[in-house]
């Protein structure tokens, strides 16, 4: 592959082991829920991943965001608690013949893992108007997402798992965490070290559902617009690319 520098010259650019880096912390990343060992995660550690959440991109440079850190075993409790009654609704949902399949999945760890995170949006922080919220409401939830995909990636870096939980109702879990009314829950998060990662997706390897091929997901200047001359080349280097993440990849 060539290189920024190789093709740019600039010295901004990251050597060819940070990239790969940044690469296989992106492709090695799982949703972790059955493999939380009870270490505690260091507070340096910790402070790094919260860190990194706390440098995502955010709309107008709001900074939604507050983390809580929940370590406490009875809030947990209450937090899994509203879990289950969830999951138990949630399996009812799905047609016959996959309920079976649901209720094998294991999809929490929030007991298990030393430190839950609840990442929240605070939809006024800076106040009614702000660039770039103008015109697009929500812009303020996917800038706090991104803190949560911040601090996913930085976890996977330092060798710990995360596990989002979203089968919970939402005023549930604003009751367990005292969460004020005006603030927005976003990611509830399981993390600790683990004992191992899976090479795939849990869900892909359980047969629920499989990843989807790139090509069939880019469209070109119009929705559905999938192929044209100009962009012929691109689609077939993604096709040849299709092995890309594999090399990265190196868990069982």
């Amino acid at each position: 592959m060539e290189n920024c520098a190789e093709l740019l010259n600039q010295d901004f650019c990251f050597s060819d082991d940070e990239r790969e880096a940044l690469y296989k912390t992106i492709f090695n990343r799982r949703d972790v829920r059955g493999q939380f060992k009870a270490d505690a995660i260091p507070d340096d550690v910790l402070s790094r991943i919260l860190h990194a959440a706390h440098h995502a991109p955010s709309v107008g440079f709001m900074q939604p965001w507050n983390f809580i850190v929940i370590r406490s075993d009875e809030t947990k409790q209450k937090v899994h608690n509203g879990f289950k009654e969830a999951n138990a609704e949630a399996a009812e949902m799905f047609e016959a013949e996959r309920q079976d399949t649901y209720r094998a999945l294991k999809l929490e760890g929030i007991i298990e893992s030393p430190i839950n995170i609840c990442i929240t949006c605070d939809r006024a922080r800076s106040g009614p108007n702000v660039i770039g919220r103008t015109h697009i409401k929500t812009m303020d939830l996917y800038s706090t997402v991104c803190a949560v995909q911040n601090l996913w990636l930085a976890a996977r870096a330092e060798g710990l798992g995360v596990g989002w939980v979203s089968i919970i109702k939402q005023q549930t879990l604003k009751d367990a965490l005292n969460i004020p009314d005006d603030i927005v829950p976003i990611a509830y998060l399981c993390v600790g070290y683990v004992s191992h990662f899976h090479k795939k997706p849990e869900l892909e390897t359980a047969g629920w559902r499989k990843r989807l091929p790139l090509e069939d997901l880019i469209y070109f200047d119009q929705w559905n617009e999938k192929r044209n001359a100009n962009e012929e080349n691109l689609i077939q280097q993604i096709e040849s690319d299709i092995g890309f993440a594999e090399q990265f990849i190196q868990y069982d």
